[in-house]
């Protein structure tokens, strides 16, 4: 046999299945011994293996076996003998069993066949079954064999791919295969007499599936995303896409290899980038990416089995976006050198460089990684500009509004440069400069209040008229000829008028500090300043008036009602007084008594305490109960001092011996005699006499009532009695009526003028029931006759009790019925209906 693993065969040892027959390191079988050779053919599997990688490798060897008789020399009659005679085409038959004979005439078994794999193509179109291969043993001619095959594909799931002809052995596939659902069998065949018993051992089959090419190759993602940064170099890798082919790797069904479609753009060549065939890595192969022109590359990636061959390889294609990321290789640059910038003033103003529509155009560097920011290089001396942080560099502003009468023009130089380095090999200047001139435009400007806000101090009371102060505005505007008007915006309480020409503010009424207007002494008021210009424009100021207290609100007593004990010692009032000002104009207070009239003084006196509190109390030794006024005269400290007559009530009235008073006492006091509360209580006794009376006659009346009911048990009351029980209607032939008959008729007219039919125009009368009598709770025997009679009068009485005095009227219902009397029906005492 011939070998060749492509490595030189170096260590490469081979075998045989049969110990007569071995192998030489040449590839020469030599019998080890004296074989005994089968009537046909031989059959051995050489393997070659390498000890090394452990990789083998079988080849079938078929010895044919030819007649002694050519070999002696004989030759067949009517034949000539041809050397290619010896040679027999290679059968399907396979004899796994084989037996031997000993020089002694007795049958040894040997070792059995190794059988080689059986091949089987997946996708096969049939027709099914579809006959593989024979098996067969050489025993069959003494006896009958039954052949079968067991394992998974046989009697095993899936079940019945594999069937076996059991008297001739021929191994079936019945229906296509498919390598990618199973790529091999495992199956057994057994040989059995016709009893059941084991001829042979049972012989192990492997079945491969022979792969074809029917699947595509997929890749993992329809879309792959990378990216790369501009300028690189070529071979620079990118990204790696990948595509798995179903069908057997091992073989050129399942060998994928990929390859760049389309590009596109295709700027500024139109194969910017290559990829492996084999491991679908993406790299670039041309020079030139620059993101300020070409920011990203679509490529279709196509991926082909059967090693890349277009004409029988199946394909399939996927999307590599590859982005081209920004390095700072471009400095920044203003597109004008020079501008011009007309500012109304009054107003924030700001100007952005990096914006395409500012006055200078495109400001800053072209790329994102080293965007140019803006630097204020020269400025008006008398303004001041401002650079915030933006998102892609700074804008410039100024910080305050302008002002056309401080500044008309502006000058300014902005530079802009990078605010990362430049990368490296770039050799151009790292910033760009461009001039600004800014003109203010003149604008009407509002007036303002140069004292805003302004407070005046005065004393409260002021008479209307008074001149307080001027409250005038300024108008900014020097350049322009224009006439400032002032009116009032806010004046809570109207005490205030303004000139509208010069703002002089005037009292219109008397300003009070005790005023609800007032907050912490000071009032508030809100005045507005408008000039004539185009349009008008004005502004607000506010004037407070903090005013100062005057002694001009008296005091006032409190309490203004107390009790005391008729007696002195008992009991005292204190009082105090209440002042609307504030100090100085306050306490400390005089409290004292008038002498007019005398009996205050006679029957009252005032002990001082302090200065805010004094004493109340009984001069006198007794004073009769009852409701008294006292005048108390109370003067305050201001400067002048007010004085006030405050008249308290007191209510005088009997005490206990805790000093307070009693209910009597209290009646009294509130101005009724004793004959008064006598009347009053002799009336509430009076009430609760009749109420009493009237509860014990009511519940007399109904013991006498009860007293008079039968004395019957209620289950032996053999007083009639109407009994309601539920109707069942008629049968079938009894529902065919009409019930607007059974309405009540509203006149005897109209009843004797309706359809034939019987009808009922009894009514309950309407009227006043009569009153039965009540049966008693405990009867009397001596009663039973009276509620007997009692009761017999009431319902001969009783009109709305039925029957009713009312015409009945009844239709006619023929002569008679044709069956005759139902009394002519006699009972039998014979027959069968007896």
């Amino acid at each position: 046999v011939k070998f060749n693993n492509c490595a030189g065969n170096k260590g490469v040892r081979y075998q045989t299945n049969s110990l007569d027959v071995k192998v030489r390191a040449d590839g020469t079988l030599v019998a080890a011994q004296p074989l005994q050779l089968p009537p046909k053919q031989l059959v051995l599997l050489v393997t070659a293996w390498d000890p090394q990688s452990l990789a083998s490798w079988e080849a079938v060897v078929r010895f044919l076996v030819a007649d002694k008789s050519q070999h002696n020399g004989h030759k067949p009659k009517g034949r000539k003998a041809v050397a290619g005679e010896l040679v027999q085409q290679q059968s399907d038959t396979l004899l796994p069993w084989r037996q031997h004979q000993s020089h002694s005439g007795l049958r040894r078994q040997k070792r059995d066949w190794v059988i080689p794999p059986i091949n089987v193509p997946e996708n096969s179109r049939g027709p099914f079954p579809q006959q593989l291969v024979r098996i067969r043993s050489d025993k069959d001619k003494e006896i009958h064999i039954r052949y079968s095959i067991t394992g998974v594909g046989a009697d095993q799931p899936p079940m019945e791919v594999f069937n076996i002809d059991p008297v001739s052995g021929r191994m079936y596939v019945t229906r296509p295969m498919d390598r990618e659902e199973r790529a091999s069998y495992h199956l057994r065949a057994h040989a059995v007499d016709m009893n059941g018993n084991k001829v042979e051992n049972p012989i192990d089959l492997y079945i491969y599936v022979i792969d074809m090419n029917d699947n595509r190759p997929e890749f993992i993602n329809q879309v792959y995303n990378g990216s790369v940064d501009e300028g690189s170099k070529p071979g620079t890798y990118v990204m790696t896409v990948t595509a798995n082919d179903a069908d057997d790797g091992t073989t050129a069904n399942g060998m994928v290899r990929y390859r760049i479609v389309t590009q596109t753009p295709q700027s500024p060549s139109q194969n910017m980038f290559t990829i492996n065939s084999e491991t679908g890595d993406i790299v670039t192969v041309a020079a030139g990416l620059d993101r300020e022109k070409v920011q990203q590359y679509i490529v279709i990636v196509q991926a082909t089995d059967m090693e890349g061959n277009l004409n029988y390889g199946l394909s399939n294609t996927a999307t590599a976006i590859i982005t081209v990321t920004d390095v700072n290789d471009n400095p920044p640059e203003f597109t004008t050198s020079t501008v011009s910038i007309t500012q109304q003033q009054g107003h924030a103003w700001q100007w952005s460089p990096l914006s395409s529509q500012s006055p200078v155009g495109q400001a800053g560097s072209r790329d994102w990684a080293g965007m140019g920011l803006p630097t204020t290089t020269h400025t008006h001396p008398h303004s001041s500009f401002s650079q915030p942080e933006a998102p892609r560099g700074k804008i410039l502003h100024f910080s305050a509004a302008v002002d056309y009468e401080m500044n008309r023009a502006f000058m300014l130089t902005v530079m802009v440069s990078n605010q990362a380095p430049l990368a490296s090999g770039i050799q151009m200047s790292f910033q760009s400069t461009a001039g600004v001139t800014i003109s203010v435009t003149d604008v009407n400007e509002a007036p303002y209040f140069p004292t805003n806000h302004k407070l005046i101090r005065l004393e409260e009371g002021v008479p209307p008229g008074t001149v307080l102060t001027t409250f005038s505005a300024v108008d900014p505007d020097r350049f322009m000829q224009q006439a400032v008007r002032y009116s009032k915006l806010s004046d809570p309480a109207n005490w205030l008028n303004i000139n509208a020409t010069n703002g002089q503010i005037t009292t219109a009424a008397v300003l009070d500090r005790e005023s609800d207007y007032i907050k912490n002494n000071v009032y508030e008021a809100t005045f507005l300043a408008a000039d004539n210009g185009i349009p008008p424009a004005s502004g607000t100021g506010t004037l407070q008036i903090y005013l100062i207290d005057i002694n001009d609100n008296a005091p006032e007593l409190l309490p203004r009602e107390a009790q005391i004990c008729e007696r002195p010692n008992l009991s005292v009032i204190n009082i105090t007084a209440a002042d609307a000002d504030i100090d100085p104009n306050v306490g400390p207070f005089v409290f004292e008594l008038p002498s007019v009239p005398s009996a205050v003084r006679k029957n009252w006196t005032i002990t001082r305490l302090n200065g805010d509190y004094a004493q109340l109390s009984l001069r006198i030794m007794y004073l009769e109960a009852g409701v008294y006024d006292v005048p108390i005269i109370v003067t305050d400290s201001g400067n002048p001092p007010l004085f006030n007559t405050s008249v308290i009530k007191v209510k005088v009235c009997p005490c206990d011996e805790n000093g307070d008073c009693t209910t009597i006492g209290a009646v009294a006091a509130a101005g009724l005699g004793t004959g008064a509360i006598i009347a009053i209580l002799i009336c509430i006794i009076i009430l609760l006499t009749m109420v009493l009376l009237f509860v014990v006659w009511m519940k007399r009346r109904e013991k006498e009532r009860h007293t008079k009911q039968l004395l019957i048990d209620p289950e032996d009351d053999v007083r009639d009695n109407i009994l309601k029980y539920d109707e069942e209607g008629g049968g079938e032939e009894d529902q065919d009526y009409d019930l607007s008959q059974l309405q009540q008729p509203e006149t005897m007219d109209h009843v004797l003028n309706k359809t034939p039919g019987v009808r009922r125009v009894d009514e309950r009368p309407i009227g006043a029931e009569p009153q039965y009598p009540i049966r008693p709770v405990i009867p009397h025997p001596g009663d039973i006759g009276d509620f007997i009679n009692e009761g017999l009068r009431a319902a001969d009485n009783d009109p709305t009790a039925p029957p009713y005095d009312s015409l009945l009227v009844f239709d006619y219902e023929g002569s008679g019925s044709t069956a005759g009397s139902v009394s002519s029906l006699n009972s039998s005492s014979s027959g069968d209906q007896d």
